[in-house]
């Protein structure tokens, strides 16, 4: 059985949070539906770019900004660019 925790207790990354709406813009071209190169993402060149705007970010941080950017724009469930 899980235990049952609230969502303050289980937030580990306050950090990626605070930048993920910067972060998740700067990655907007590698990962969009419409400006993927040949059908693929280019994953390799979003963690190079996130490392440069967001030196902070440790590795772990990295990663989950990354995969939850895929995902969301995987899904459609991040807004389009203005």
């Amino acid at each position: 059985m899980s235990e049952s925790r609230s969502p303050e207790e289980r937030r580990q990354h306050p950090g990626v949070r605070a930048i993920f709406p910067e972060a998740c813009e700067a990655l907007r071209p590698f990962f969009e539906q419409a400006t993927r190169w040949e059908g693929q993402t280019h994953e390799h060149l979003a963690y190079r770019t996130l490392k440069e705007l967001f030196p902070q970010l440790g590795g772990q941080e990295s990663f989950i900004v990354v995969t939850t950017a895929k995902r969301l724009f995987a899904t459609g469930k991040y807004p389009p660019a203005s």
